[in-house]
């Protein structure tokens, strides 16, 4: 049984950084991706950037591009997300997602991922 738990939302001030980590056990399947999705008060989640089991070239949605890093540790089973430069609209709870179907352009859309953590809130203020 696939399980993804989020670890390291917290309270951070404008233009702060954070790094947030999914810990995942449980995958078989070869050809997969990892996502970090997000829920915007009022808003309907989003993916915000994505890795392929496969192949390093990463996606990142246009809002967060240059100010997020995601990347894997495979020893460590677990897929981070380096957040810099946070703006308030960034405040949102962060989701670790995986989907079954591998690497395609579904991977911006919600409803591909199979597999879900519990998520973490992170909000960032003044």
């Amino acid at each position: 049984q696939v399980q993804l738990v989020e670890s390291g939302g917290d309270l951070v001030q404008p233009g702060g950084s954070l790094r947030l980590a999914c810990a995942i056990s449980g995958i078989t399947m070869d050809d997969y991706a990892i996502g970090w999705l997000r829920q915007i008060p009022g808003k309907e989640r989003e993916g915000v950037s994505v890795i392929s089991s496969r192949h390093g070239s990463p996606y990142y949605a246009d809002s967060v591009k240059v100010r997020f890093t995601i990347f894997r540790d495979k020893a460590k089973n677990t897929v981070s997300l380096e957040m810099s430069h946070l703006k308030p609209e960034d405040t949102a709870v962060y989701y670790c997602a995986v989907t079954s179907r591998g690497w395609g352009p579904w991977i911006q859309t919600v409803h591909a991922y199979d597999y879900w953590g519990q998520g973490t809130q992170v909000t960032v203020s003044s």
